[in-house]
């Protein structure tokens, strides 16, 4: 399923962007590149070079934009590494001591520095040239209207260059430090014309399109900076004891949740957690709620219901006043803003003891008073479920949509509104200022925050269905003046529980990131916290739910539909391929790598021919076979996979890869909050119980496979000696992805083309496990494909090409791989076939013409 999402997420990507005429990557595109915030295998490395480099007759220019990504700890790195053939390196380099560039010759002190402001290099793309003037024995670089010389190089007038940027592996040239950086639009010019350009403004994959000579580049562990600005990460997720609380710092960029006994400050850039354990529990009420208030840099918590506000002292980690113990408020999702123009905070509606508000109630920071505010202007129809922003003074606050009613009363038919209201705080005056319609048959209401933009006149906000508990955000962007809006296409899981959930909408201005919180309360009195980010400005699909007659979203969405409809077509056929053709069967012998495949083949499954013979085969025993579905066989041989439960199953497969892949296993905590969440906490403890036990008496028919706790976390221990699992195999593999040969990429093919990682286990956890290995097995077999060891074996280029088919049946770069390897060996007819497959797959899919020319590609 997770291969199916990602096949579903470009179909609808690629039919808006097609057809409703957006020009969304006028700016958003390039790439990023990985830096010191992971570790070195995880960086990013950019290789423009053929096998024996760019080789040039005279001088030659290379230009780039490039742009630094704000609020990193560490910008130190090699932007690009230039060596010739003669062995020189000539490397730009940004200094992070002396916060500027560096052109590096050899192992020389750099005669050509240089600056970008630090408002240039993090807001905006900034031009570099790069000039080898062999003729005048110099090197030039151009940045920022200036010129840069160093005088009396050597340079040979015909020469050849390797060009990486980023992390490389080229022997004494190795290099794993890069700044956080983005670059797009490459161009390698000589003699005044344009030779190569590669913009970099593809969306996944991991390969570079080069337009003038089809001299595509390949990419190591690719950040596409389009889908930085498209899909949510989820960056951070913990549980805190109490009814949680959160509020967020635009300046330092700081998150803040509240618990009854501890203060939690997450960093967005770093991602740092920090804990100040507060030297008395706070009683947090249910309906306890917290603020910033940049004006005086403080933490508040307070309850509407009782009229108290605390403030909190990080340098004592104590809170000014304790709350008294109180009723459950009467004002859930109640909406605040703070007015810079007299030091208060404004509240507005809520939800309580079966009635919706329509209250605004004011807080003055400076004497600790509350007010009830008499307004006036136009009806504020009671509500809970809104979004509030204000604009940056707070001055103006936007209060959009809810649910609720004119009455107040729950009794009395509650309904969806959609409504903008602007609050303004000098008059104290509501106006509606319209109403904006929603897509579709279902409603929606808000998360708590608006994020307001009065400079370009737009809001942000979240929407989600508030009638389904496994529910999704959506992030919307619209207008303060009209009812127009726009949705982005992904979004963020949701359980929403009513009075035990909570979700809120920040922006972070200097990292230029939005910032969405979830919160979800146990009954155990825990609350689960999970943070996701985006780059903005996000990539929007265009809605106009005002306009009469046609809607031309609806026209998009048929479209996505369309595409849909055929990509699952395809997804399905593959699926319904023979299951003898797919299954690789596990052979035991009695030493340490004592597993392989028999029955090797390569290429992707063939239909089996009417008369082949069987082969006998010894019983799988000791396995646990994760790709192409789940089958787990005991010590003797015999299946065993249909005595797990659904609940069982999804426990065991948790519990394995939490233990293989991530080392550390599942808490009972953890395990409670996935499959009990509604249960008391006992009832939840009982049930963990039972079913632990279930799955203990299942896996002792296995010899070396049991489960443990004696790390604190629930893991499966298995003796690899013993018992073979492909998902552990498979890891080994890739982890050594650059050092494998040719039989071991085999090994690795006939792991995974058995069939999908789990196809049949659709779990929200399990989809970043399926969404790592499609991609890690791309990236292995593009590398090697590239590599000098199989660039001039055409037949194993084709084998590899196969095998990327097998995970993604539209990857151009498979595609061009094994059409140049057929035309290598002569075979053009198959060439041409191979082209027109995909040809019809790819317009199948996407529902347009696959653009490239069959020459071109192979010429």
């Amino acid at each position: 399923m997770g291969k199916f999402y990602l096949l579903y997420s470009k179909v609808v990507f690629v039919a808006f962007f097609c057809f409703a005429g957006l020009n969304c990557f006028a700016q958003n595109y390039g790439l990023r590149f990985a830096s010191h915030e992971v570790v070195q295998d995880k960086r990013t490395s950019l290789e423009l070079s053929p096998q024996k480099g760019f080789c040039f007759n005279g001088s030659f220019e290379l230009s780039f934009d490039i742009s630094f990504f704000p609020a990193y700890n560490v910008y130190f790195g090699y932007v690009v590494r230039i060596v010739s053939d003669d062995k020189r390196n000539f490397d730009l380099v940004y200094n992070t001591a002396k916060n500027h560039f560096e052109l590096v010759t050899g192992d020389k002190e750099p005669q050509i520095s240089f600056d970008i402001s630090q408002h240039a290099l993090y807001n905006q793309w900034n031009r570099i040239r790069i000039s080898f003037d062999a003729s005048r024995s110099r090197l030039q670089v151009f940045s920022g209207g200036k010129t840069y010389t160093q005088q009396n190089v050597t340079l040979s007038k015909i020469a050849c260059y390797r060009i990486t940027f980023g992390t490389n592996n080229h022997g004494e040239f190795e290099t794993t430090d890069v700044p956080p950086m983005k670059i797009r639009d490459i161009q390698i010019v000589q003699s005044g014309n344009t030779q190569y350009k590669w913009p970099l403004n593809e969306t996944d994959g991991n390969i570079a399109h080069e337009q003038i000579r089809h001299q595509d580049a390949s990419i190591v562990n690719p950040v596409w900076v389009s889908l930085m600005h498209r899909n949510w990460s989820k960056v951070q997720a913990f549980t805190v004891n109490g009814m949680a609380s959160v509020s967020f710092d635009q300046d330092s960029e700081s998150l803040f949740v509240i618990a009854t006994d501890t203060v939690y400050t997450y960093d967005i850039n770093t991602g740092i957690v920090k804990k100040n354990a507060a030297v008395s529990k706070l009683n947090l009420n249910q309906g306890n709620r917290a603020i910033y208030n940049p004006l005086n840099k403080s933490l508040y918590s307070f309850y509407t219901d009782a009229r108290q506000v605390s403030r909190f002292n990080f340098s004592t980690n104590s809170w000014q006043s304790n709350f008294k113990p109180g009723q459950v408020t009467r004002y859930w999702h109640i909406n605040k803003i703070i007015s810079q123009r007299d030091s208060s905070m404004y509240l507005f509606g809520g939800y309580g003891y079966l009635l919706y508000h329509n209250q605004v109630l004011q807080y003055h920071f400076n004497t600790n008073k509350w007010d009830s505010i008499i307004y006036k202007g136009d009806f504020y129809m009671p509500r809970y479920l809104a979004a509030t922003g204000a604009t940056s003074k707070g001055d103006t606050a936007y209060i959009l949509g809810g649910y609720g009613n004119a009455s107040g009363k729950q009794i009395l038919t509650p309904k969806y509104m959609y409504d903008m209201m602007r609050y303004t705080v000098s008059d104290h005056t509501f106006k509606k200022m319209f109403e904006i319609a929603p897509q579709g048959t279902d409603g929606f209401t808000f998360a708590n925050s608006l994020v307001v933009d009065p400079e370009n006149k737009n809001y942000y906000a979240l929407i989600f269905p508030r009638h389904i508990y496994n529910s999704t955000l959506k992030l919307i962007r619209g207008s303060l003046s009209k009812p127009a809006y726009q949705v982005l296409e992904s979004g963020i899981p949701y359980q929403f529980h009513d009075v035990h959930s909570f979700a809120d909408l920040y922006f972070a201005p200097r990292s230029n990131k939005f910032i969405v919180v979830t919160l979800l309360r146990s009954e155990a009195g825990q609350t689960g916290v999970a943070v996701y980010t985006l780059l903005g400005p996000p990539l929007f699909q265009a809605v106009r739910p005002e306009s009469s007659g046609s809607n031309p979203a609806v026209t998009v969405w048929a479209i996505a539909a369309i595409g849909l409809i055929a990509g699952g077509a395809v997804y399905l056929t593959r699926k319904r391929q023979p299951r003898t053709t797919e299954i690789k069967q596990v052979v035991f012998e009695p030493r340490a790598a004592h597993f392989q495949r028999i029955n090797d083949q390569s290429g992707p499954p063939a239909e089996p021919e009417p008369e082949q013979i069987p082969v006998e085969r010894e019983p799988l025993k000791n396995t646990i076979l994760l790709f192409g579905g789940l089958q787990i066989f005991d010590a003797g041989g015999t299946e065993i996979t249909k005595l797990f439960t659904p609940l069982i199953k999804e426990i065991f497969l948790l519990m394995l890869l939490y233990t293989i892949r991530l080392g550390r296993g599942i808490s009972s905590e953890r395990l409670n909050e996935m499959f009990w969440i509604d249960k008391p906490e006992k009832r939840a403890s009982n049930n963990r119980s039972v079913s632990i036990i279930k799955l203990k008496t299942l896996l002792e028919g296995m010899d070396h496979c049991r489960l443990s706790k004696e790390t604190g976390a629930w893991t499966i221990d298995i003796d690899p000696e013993v018992v073979y699992v492909d998902y552990n195999r498979y890891l080994t593999l890739i982890k050594n992805k650059r050092k494998l040969n040719k039989q071991k990429i085999k090994e690795l093919s006939d792991i995974t083309q058995r069939g999908q990682f789990l196809p049949n286990s659709d779990y929200d956890w399990l989809d970043s496990f399926k969404s790592e290995i499609s991609n890690d097995i791309i990236n292995t077999y593009l590398y090697h494909a590239r590599s000098a060891e199989f660039s001039q074996d055409p037949e194993f280029l084709i084998e590899l090409a196969n095998f990327i088919f097998y995970f993604d049946p539209v990857n151009e770069d498979a595609m061009i791989l094994k059409c140049k390897a057929f035309s290598a060996l002569g075979k053009h007819s198959l060439a041409k076939h191979t082209f027109e497959n995909f040809s019809k797959t790819y317009k199948a899919i996407y529902e347009r013409d696959f653009e490239k020319e069959f020459q071109a590609i192979v010429s």
